[in-house]
């Protein structure tokens, strides 16, 4: 039998769960939400996350990279846009065209801004990025006053925000979290004396968002969360929030193979017995990663996948889904008749964290948007 519809795998993406769980953000923390959709929306894809997000209230996108804030903009997304990370001279005065705002933490970032607007009418809005403990980017505590002093008396630039971020939060001791939090708040009191505190204060990613209400501020930045999944075990969502996102195929053969027959490359499995053994069209290629122990759903059963995972195939044992033919649904990551393998159980069979598998997800699997 062929396959059945447009696809031999792909992504189903519930936007209207996206929506729902930027509502919850918004009720929870009553702040404003600035979507994080950086890595091709966690997977969901950029600009299909950034409208939806938007649709439940967002009022913001934050990303990583200066591309991908022009890519939200020639999608005409129009609200305002901060890129968390660096933002590259040659493309400054690009950004600062596009009202995208732009992280800052050295006095170079504020003279290149600065020079990138001059002889126009623009003005560049910088959020000052203060590292608190995370070990990345970010202006030392003690030097934020001066460098904020020098952003306000400096020509076509404005201290729009500042931030930092949180290391573990999404860890059950709350201690270095808070010990983060101390740090940021002396900086706020300080910008505040100085008369220097901008109008947009923001440090709570989801996981602080959900478990530091004193690190709402005015702003949160909630990206894994609006996708449904949690920020990590030691900081489940809660309930009201639902997963957005699914991968399906089909199988694209089912045979019966006699004992002693190799299956897939270096015949690390080889049938004991006559056995039904199905090709689902999924591989590495796609972003299902060749270790050992996976499982996927056929018939409403949990089924073994058999043999070395290929870049486009994989192979299942079918032996307790007798009824399964060629074109059957195969669930990777979702629900199936009652059953369902969550992104989390994918993490943890692969050794990682659920971050990483969907952000792992190839560009050239279907994206299928519902609702």
């Amino acid at each position: 039998m062929p396959l059945t519809g447009k696809h031999s795998n792909w992504l189903e993406i519930d936007r209207g769960a996206i929506e729902a769980n930027v509502r919850q953000c918004l009720e929870r923390t009553g702040a404003q939400v600035m979507a994080v959709v950086k890595a091709n929306g966690y997977g969901h894809g950029i600009v299909p996350l950034a409208r939806a997000a938007v649709r439940g209230g967002a009022t913001w996108c934050g990303v990583a990279r200066v591309e991908e804030a022009i890519e939200l903009r020639r999608a005409g997304i129009d609200g305002p846009i901060l890129i968390l990370g660096a933002t590259a001279a040659g493309r400054v005065q690009e950004a600062i065209g596009e009202r995208i705002s732009m992280a800052v933490w050295d006095l170079g970032h504020v003279e290149a801004a600065a020079a990138a607007t001059n002889g126009t009418n623009e003005r560049a809005r910088l959020h000052l990025k203060v590292e608190t403990g995370m070990g990345r980017l970010g202006i030392e505590p003690e030097e934020a006053v001066a460098l904020a002093r020098r952003i306000a008396s400096t020509p076509g630039v404005i201290l729009e925000g500042v931030f930092t971020h949180f290391a573990r939060a999404d860890e059950s001791d709350p201690e270095p979290t808070a010990a983060q939090e101390r740090q940021f708040a002396q900086v706020l009191a300080s910008l505040e004396a100085a008369g220097l505190r901008p109008g947009l204060v923001h440090a709570a990613n989801s996981a602080a968002s959900l478990s530091r209400p004193s690190a709402t501020f005015n702003l949160v930045r909630a990206g894994i969360a609006i996708c449904g999944l949690n920020p990590s075990p030691e900081c489940p969502l809660p309930e009201g929030f639902r997963p957005a996102l699914a991968w399906k195929a089909q199988l694209s053969q089912v045979r019966l193979m006699p004992p002693g027959r190799g299956v897939s490359y270096g015949h690390q499995y080889v049938t004991r017995s006559t056995e039904r053994i199905g090709v689902a069209p999924v591989g590495y290629g796609d972003g299902y990663r060749r270790v050992p122990g996976n499982q996927v759903l056929v018939g409403g059963r949990s089924v073994p996948v058999v043999g070395r995972v290929c870049m486009d195939q994989i192979m299942v044992q079918l032996d307790s889904v007798p009824e399964a033919r060629a074109g059957d649904e195969v669930v990777l990551i979702g629900e199936q008749a009652g059953q369902r393998i969550s992104v989390d159980d994918l993490a943890a069979r692969w050794g990682t964290f659920n971050y990483e598998v969907v952000c792992g997800l190839s560009a050239r699997i279907p994206r299928v948007y519902r609702g």
